[in-house]
């Protein structure tokens, strides 16, 4: 398994393209099975700050891990940095593994098929029968006020 400064060798932040990132939780303790850790973990995305260096498209919080579909606004580290400590922060304890996965959304993958493949996580994981049965998740083209805005 490489260590998070291995992942980091080659990251190219690309403003305006989408990316999936993955972030772990220490010995993937599963804090989020806890539903106030859960809310903590998923008001985190709304944050003005995180909301500066990324657009959240979709999201799952898992209970040992973090899958986040973002279009990227500023620096990603920054944005993965920010969510971390609003999320230790609430908890009142660090919980993260180092580092972060990522992966730049090329067009021809989809920008909703990978949003449909993060929030599907918790129906793999055998967690719920139905998606809406999970309480954290979200997929921006889902709320109300999203209109045309997803260009996909």
């Amino acid at each position: 398994m490489p260590r998070g400064h291995a992942l980091r060798m080659g990251r190219r932040c690309l403003p305006g393209h989408f990316y999936l990132i993955t972030i772990v939780t220490a010995e993937r303790t599963p804090y989020f099975r806890d539903f106030t850790y859960g809310c903590a973990a998923a008001r985190a995305f709304s944050q003005s700050s995180v909301c500066q260096h990324a657009t959240t498209w979709a999201y799952v919080v898992m209970p040992d891990h973090v899958h986040w579909l973002l279009a990227l606004e500023g620096d990603l580290s920054q944005a993965v940095k920010l969510y971390k400590s609003y999320v230790s922060l609430a908890l009142g304890k660090p919980i993260w593994q180092r580092g972060f996965h990522d992966r730049l959304i090329r067009e021809e993958e989809g920008v909703r098929d990978t949003a449909r493949y993060i929030v599907a996580n918790p129906l793999r994981a055998g967690l719920v029968n139905q998606i809406g049965d999970y309480s954290f998740w979200d997929a921006r083209w889902l709320t109300p006020d999203a209109g045309d805005q997803v260009v996909v």
